[in-house]
């Protein structure tokens, strides 16, 4: 009899608000039946008071200094197997190229599409999508067709991995030829395997196709006759192509902590290689031309937490590591096909994910890095923006409940050119810098009741400063070494007083303005008992819809540590009294539900994707303008199949394509492969997959 959790036998059935059971189940491993990781006593945003601070008061970020890779991702020209890119540009100037009139004026004159339920995926009128690829795919050159009842590990390593999240592009020719980069997030045993019955009945050689699933692929594109769609190249060398994998692929550790006596296993005594990655949920373009990681929920794929001693114990529990049993609800039982698994003969691999990693598509021999000076945490993903001065600066968010939201600075200055030294130097930037958690406060708190009313005001706004955590080798937090605070960040931002945060997912600058924008998913949790109130950054209890937040660096200055911080959209139904959007008339705008992810086009609108439509439509991409008379007029771009997420997004450089994960097609309890609860993309069962949608008319995205 397995200990592990089964499901309900009705389709549709959910646990945690709008997530199906099944989701909940091999996304997070139930992390909302766990205790919250987070308790410290650190001040929630309802507990912060600021001085008022006049909206008008706010200083408005300026140009971006440096050249910075634009929108689309786009890197000039198509470097051979194991040569540096050439020099990054701004968007439209080469790469992509533009469309006939530039990228367009910017406005959104889509029709939007209604909320539904269609098990399809929905585009506006005078577009149309296809999918690039999906679930079992062939990536590297020779790999075998998917057969869904003859899997093996050495084919699914040659194959397009599961449940696809963050999308990347990256130019190789300019015009005709690309590389998209993909995260495979986790997998789902009861929608992978016919006859599935139990986690426990999987053989070893089914585990290990699942951990062949998770991780990355790299794969070359080519534009469909001069159109805004792509597709998979599938025939010559293509020697981009590649698989990363849980099961089998390096990683070298970079930064303070790499050699660390946190970061030593049996197998890997010096502490400097690990085997795999976990988890990757979203990440980010660079400057440069590699693509950044964010490893998640890495907590549910280990046992034995029950057997460390007993003063690790705290440090597991911080993570969400189960240490009271053997067995967590949600455990993948992945110590069956590999020990290191187990923290109770390995107890520190956990440390070894919850890392950004980095990636050079341009170098299919190049060894992926996980970047210890960017801290540990359940990283969504990170953003990359050139500051000012030079600098590089990630922001990064800790989904979870009540946690907190970061951003890094290097301490290298981004070297612009094409040469060979200039690419050698920016792949060093991540290495060394300053980690910083952030604290916010806020100017109306009084007047939050958790009804969501717009305070006397007219804004959910306040102020807030960068904590120093870490620089290089020094720790700024009392009784911690830079190792410790970089493997045990959470800890080091409870000891320093961070703000507790609704689920920081992705958090992206615009690289026009240098404003940051955090999606906060939701958190149902808000205002019941023994939990906190509302406040003016979450500004509802029961918040189910989530928000959000703009944040503003004073003087535009990325790199600096302090900033105001508001609300622009509230989410939900644009009906519902407690939503808000910037001011605009909500009687024009489409309702949201559960951002997640968040992107901007070439000409600076900001696109959200959602996860776990809590209005009883499907998940979808929505975007609106950040800036003019049309800010806030939010607009449903596309709707994904029944039980999927939206998750990418990513829109080229020449605004002619968006690309967008569908991840977790017919992820409903109860629903296998011989009765799915989907059947895209191809009519029989579900498959997780990568679409591409572009304007028939050859016109820019969204106008």
């Amino acid at each position: 009899m397995s200990d592990r959790p089964r499901l309900l036998p009705l389709l549709g059935a959910t646990r945690h608000g709008s997530r199906d059971a099944m989701t909940c189940l091999y996304r997070c491993g139930n992390a909302c039946d766990h205790p919250v990781p987070n308790m410290s006593d650190n001040a929630y945003f309802g507990d912060v008071v600021n001085a008022e601070v006049s909206r008008r008061g706010v200083v408005r970020a300026g140009a971006v200094g440096a050249l910075v890779l634009g929108f689309g991702g786009a890197v000039a020209g198509g470097a051979p197997a194991a040569a540096a890119p050439a020099t990054p540009v701004v968007p439209g100037a080469a790469g992509f190229g533009r469309p006939d009139g530039g990228v367009g004026s910017g406005a959104l004159t889509f029709k939007p599409v209604p909320p539904n339920t269609l098990d399809s995926l929905v585009v506006p009128n005078g577009y149309d999508h296809a999918v690039v690829l999906r679930w079992g795919d062939p990536v590297v050159p020779g790999a075998p067709e998917f057969d869904v009842r003859a899997q093996s590990a050495a084919a699914q390593a040659g194959q397009f991995g599961y449940n696809n999240d963050f999308v990347g592009v990256l130019p190789l020719d300019g015009r005709k030829r690309a590389l998209l980069v993909v995260n495979h997030e986790y997998t789902n045993e009861d929608l992978m395997f016919p006859g599935f019955t139990s986690q426990d009945a999987l053989s070893v050689e089914q585990l290990r196709i699942a951990m062949a699933a998770h991780g990355m692929s790299v794969v070359e594109l080519e534009r469909v006759d001069g159109t805004g769609q792509w597709r998979p190249v599938t025939k010559g060398r293509r020697p981009y192509n590649r698989r990363v994998t849980a099961l089998a692929t390096k990683f070298e550790l970079t930064g303070p902590a790499a050699g660390s006596a946190h970061l030593r296993t049996a197998a890997d005594p010096k502490g400097r290689t690990v085997v795999g990655t976990l988890n990757n949920c979203a990440g980010g373009v660079t400057p440069w031309g590699t693509v950044l990681s964010g490893e998640e929920n890495f907590n549910q794929y280990f046992v034995g937490g029950d057997a460390v001693a007993e003063e690790v114990k705290p440090k597991l529990a911080r993570y969400g590591i189960t240490t009271t049993t053997r067995y967590p609800s949600g455990s993948r039982k992945w110590e069956r096909a590999d020990e290191r698994f187990d923290l109770a003969k390995h107890p520190n691999e956990a440390n070894r994910h919850g890392w950004i990693v980095e990636i050079d598509p341009y170098d299919p021999e190049s060894r992926p890095r996980k970047h210890t000076a960017l801290g540990r945490f359940k990283h969504e993903g990170a953003n990359v923006i050139v500051a000012r001065s030079g600098h590089v600066v990630a922001y990064m968010g800790d989904d979870e409940r009540f946690d907190y939201l970061y951003k890094f600075v290097s301490d290298k200055k981004f070297m612009k050119g094409n040469s060979w030294v200039a690419r050698r130097h920016n792949l060093t930037l991540l290495e060394s810098g300053t980690l910083y958690v952030a604290e916010l406060k806020q100017s109306s708190a009084g007047e939050i009741d958790g009804s969501g009313k717009l305070p006397s005001d007219g804004a959910f706004d306040g102020r807030g400063r960068w904590i120093k955590l870490v620089s290089g080798n020094r720790s700024y937090v009392d009784g911690m070494t830079a190792a410790d605070v970089l493997t045990f960040t959470r800890l080091a931002g409870d000891k320093v007083g961070a703000t507790k945060m609704d689920r920081p997912e992705d958090v992206e600058p615009s690289l026009l303005t240098g404003k940051v924008y955090v999606a906060l998913t939701n958190n149902t949790d808000r205002g019941r008992a023994g939990k906190p109130a509302a406040d003016e950054a979450n500004p509802r209890n029961s918040n189910k819809h989530g928000q959000v937040l703009e944040l503003v660096e004073d003087r535009g200055d990325n790199a600096g540590e302090t900033f105001a911080w508001s609300l622009p959209i509230v989410a939900g139904d644009p009906a519902d009294p407690s939503t808000f959007f910037a001011g605009y008339d909500k009687t024009k705008v489409s309702p949201i539900s559960c951002p997640d992810n968040v992107a901007f086009d070439a000409t600076g609108n900001l696109w959200i994707s959602t996860d776990g439509n809590a209005l009883g439509s499907n998940d979808g991409l929505f975007a609106t303008a950040v800036e003019g008379p049309e800010r806030g007029h939010l607009k449903q771009f596309l709707t994904v199949p029944v039980g999927a997420e939206a998750c990418g997004p990513f829109i080229t450089g020449d605004n002619r394509s968006v690309f967008v994960a569908v991840q977790h097609p017919g992820e409903l309890s109860g629903a296998s492969v011989e009765k799915p609860a989907s059947n895209w993309p191809d009519g029989d069962y579900a498959k997780p997959g990568v679409v591409v949608a572009w304007r028939l008319d050859g016109g820019p995205i969204g106008s």
